[in-house]
């Protein structure tokens, strides 16, 4: 499989070369409109010129501030799975001593997959196979735990105590998962480079009116377009890219660490 940062990089260099190949396109109909009308540049940037450029600027907004927030949220949900696993792991106390032993271990080798779960995940296949084993391992812990909490001798305090604490273990894998797979319509990042190359068009038509062709100004509208895509879709995919997560994963490794 082709890692996303390659990916990412092929598709952005495309569409660097794209632009300055419309923005070339661009001034050559300008230069053809010249001739046949010297007049007709005069007016200045048309209303369609303000339309393209101004949806372009709204739709980079958005999309950068949707993708920077999601970055964050699952940032967050990594603190948030850290702290309930340790919440639960802490009311082990109220199980019977011997019940004990067995689900510390079951717990310290959940929170092993959940970490391996999220790291390498180039291998999709490996990664979907690494989730069921942590799946499996819930199962686990949950039926163990209300198996103790059934025992003779056992308070029913300790149970209302103990097996919320493992709901909230539980249904926090599945906002992460979902958190991971939540990501804007592909229609989106087409509009977005569609409208880019729409832009580099009127750029290059815009400069027509010289006699020189402007590769500064052509050159940074290209790259400076193509790198906020590349941002955002780095953003998007923290595990994959360049710009990564997986130092949030400590609070993880750590915990983990307190186990022993």
């Amino acid at each position: 499989m082709i890692h996303l940062a390659g990916a990412t990089a092929l598709v952005v260099v495309v569409m660097f070369l794209g632009m300055l190949a419309c923005s070339e396109i661009g001034r050559r109909i300008g230069r053809a409109r010249l001739a046949r009308n010297p007049e007709s540049f005069k007016g200045g940037a048309g209303a369609a010129d303000a339309a393209v450029f101004g949806l372009l600027g709204l739709l980079i907004a958005f999309t950068f501030s949707g993708a920077a927030s999601r970055f964050e949220a699952r940032r967050h949900l990594i603190s948030d799975e850290a702290n309930t696993i340790g919440t639960a792991y802490l009311r082990l106390d109220v199980l019977p001593a011997d019940a004990q032993p067995e689900l510390r271990a079951l717990f310290r080798r959940y929170i092993d997959a959940r970490v391996a779960a999220h790291h390498d995940v180039d291998d999709i296949v490996a990664a979907y196979a690494r989730l069921d084993a942590s799946t499996a391992l819930q199962g686990e812990i949950w039926s163990k735990s209300v198996a103790a909490c059934g025992r003779a001798g056992v308070e029913s305090r300790a149970c209302l105590l103990l097996l919320p604490a493992l709901n909230d273990m539980i249904d926090i894998t599945t906002t992460r998962l979902t958190a991971t797979q939540n990501h804007p319509p592909a229609v989106i990042y087409f509009l977005l480079g569609g409208l880019s190359l729409i832009g580099a068009l009127l750029v290059g038509h815009g400069n027509a009116s010289e006699r020189e062709r402007s590769w500064l100004q052509t050159t940074a509208f290209a790259a400076t377009l193509a790198l906020t895509v590349y941002v955002i879709v780095d953003l998007e995919f923290p595990r994959l890219g360049l710009i990564r997560i997986d130092s949030a994963d400590q609070v993880l490794i750590d915990l983990r660490k307190s186990m022993e």
